[in-house]
């Protein structure tokens, strides 16, 4: 029971993740859904520990890879939903100071004061950086959450090559000890494993592809960024989800 426990929460698992990835745009090829072939434990269970390392760490890398996927889950989920947000949001604060700074320059050139329009020249020129420099930030972001979802994609896919893994290891070991359960083709594992494995490679070398364009985004916001904190003589407090991770 606990077995098929775990099964039915991978597939509910799987069917919220698409369903975040559809929200977003979808993908144009088919997404995961769980292996068709299993084989019980029940059949390897009388076979001796010291025969079973290679069913034990395929078990512990499938473990894992179902942490990553959550994990990628949750990131891709806060990112799509409050940190985008507030990155528009900023940028729509950024466009109200450059309206806000050219009312200041037409009222300080109305009235001939050539400090009042100097200031006011320097205030929308450090106005205009800042929208600059907020658009950048939210270019950066849309890019880093397409990453996010590329890379659930990914995490989707590796948890299954990984469970086919941990199948292929059962029967493998049952085929070393000679058993052969009634009603399971075991020739059919090796193929199962090999499908998923070049999905898994398939979905990384994207979300990898999705990176580096995420990455670029980041770069020439941060160029943005630079200037208008040196115009402004402030440091930027916009947040950075990519900082030392590349």
């Amino acid at each position: 029971m606990r077995l098929l426990s775990s099964r039915t929460h991978l597939a509910l698992s799987l069917v919220l993740g698409a369903a975040l990835l559809g929200a977003c745009g979808g993908s144009a090829d088919t997404a995961p859904t769980p292996l068709a072939n299993h084989m019980d434990d029940m059949f390897i269970a009388s076979i001796a520990l010291d025969q079973k390392q290679a069913v034990v760490q395929t078990q512990n890398d499938w473990s894992v890879a179902k942490l990553e996927n959550a994990k990628a889950e949750s990131d891709y989920q806060e990112m799509a939903g409050s940190k985008l947000a507030v990155a528009k949001n900023d940028h729509q604060s950024a466009k109200l100071q450059v309206s806000s700074a050219i009312s200041n320059k037409k009222s300080a050139e109305a009235s001939a004061d050539n400090t009042r329009i100097n200031a006011a020249q320097v205030e929308l020129h450090n106005a205009e950086l800042g929208e600059k420099a907020a658009a950048a930030h939210v270019k950066y972001f849309v890019a880093y959450r397409d990453y996010l979802k590329a890379n659930l994609r990914f995490t989707q896919e590796n948890m299954y090559w990984r469970e086919s893994q941990y199948e292929l290891a059962k029967v493998q070991l049952a085929q070393k000890n000679n058993i052969s359960p009634k009603g399971i083709n075991l020739a059919v594992y090796p193929g199962q494993e090999q499908s998923r494995n070049q999905r898994a490679q398939k979905a990384k070398a994207k979300a990898d592809t999705m990176k580096q364009r995420a990455a670029a985004s980041r770069d020439a916001w941060l160029q943005q960024q630079t200037a208008s904190d040196q115009a402004s003589g402030r440091s930027s407090q916009a947040a950075d989800p990519m900082s030392g991770a590349h």
